[in-house]
């Protein structure tokens, strides 16, 4: 297959998926070290075993913007185009936080707009620490970080994201239920316990309204 989209592949946004990476950015893939040897006859199952040594999220790092293994992945995910099933699983592998990540990339750059909400704002209560490496050098953010920059950015790892539709449109569509919180339930159990000592509260204050205006109880 060498640097060509599979054959089988259909078009996403109306174009080659890979041409969702600016060419400059693609030609500097497959010019990598990491291209030509770790991604070479890559498919969907052993692209995995890749994903799970990555370190870093990234677009290009150094002086001279040499592509990072991440990015490599992601382009080569779009030159196979894994199925959606495989790309969700990605999403939620509980151990490799990176392989998340990942997969929730892919998600943006090709998903539908209520995939995209679905399956990327779960992450947002994802809270493992990752590295970064870019032009700038090393650096940290956290999985609900990342996913909250691919869901309201219009650039994320170097590449210019697909435009997205705002949620509020499509809840307006009926494309989209209203977002259910990752921490509706501590918030309704913190609720309960304010409603349980403010009742307390009032409680003892009536009760000791009810001694005061007992006889003895002015003495």
């Amino acid at each position: 297959m060498a640097n060509r989209t599979d054959p089988l592949s259909r078009h996403v946004h109306g174009t080659d998926p890979q041409n969702l990476i600016e060419k400059i950015l693609r030609t500097r893939i497959y010019e990598s070290r990491y291209w030509k040897e770790h991604c070479f006859a890559l498919t969907a199952e052993t692209l995995v075993d890749k994903a799970m040594d990555l370190d870093a999220i990234g677009g290009t790092y150094s002086h001279n913007n040499k592509p990072t293994p991440f990015i490599c992945l992601v382009c080569k995910m779009l030159q196979i185009q894994p199925d959606k099933d495989i790309v969700v699983e990605l999403m939620r592998a509980p151990d490799f936080k990176y392989v998340r990540a990942l997969g929730a990339f892919y998600m943006r750059l090709t998903g539908r707009p209520k995939d995209i909400y679905e399956y990327i704002e779960p992450l947002l209560a994802d809270y493992a620490k990752v590295a970064t490496r870019g032009v700038g050098g090393w650096g940290t953010t956290h999985i609900d970080e990342f996913a909250d920059q691919l869901l309201t950015s219009s650039h994320a790892c170097d590449i210019a994201l697909p435009h997205l539709p705002p949620r509020a449109a499509l809840e307006e569509a009926g494309y989209l239920g209203p977002r259910e919180s990752a921490l509706g339930d501590e918030i309704e159990e913190l609720k309960e316990e304010v409603e349980k000592k403010e009742a307390a509260a009032a409680a003892a204050t009536a009760c000791a309204a009810r001694i005061w205006r007992l006889p003895w109880a002015r003495w």
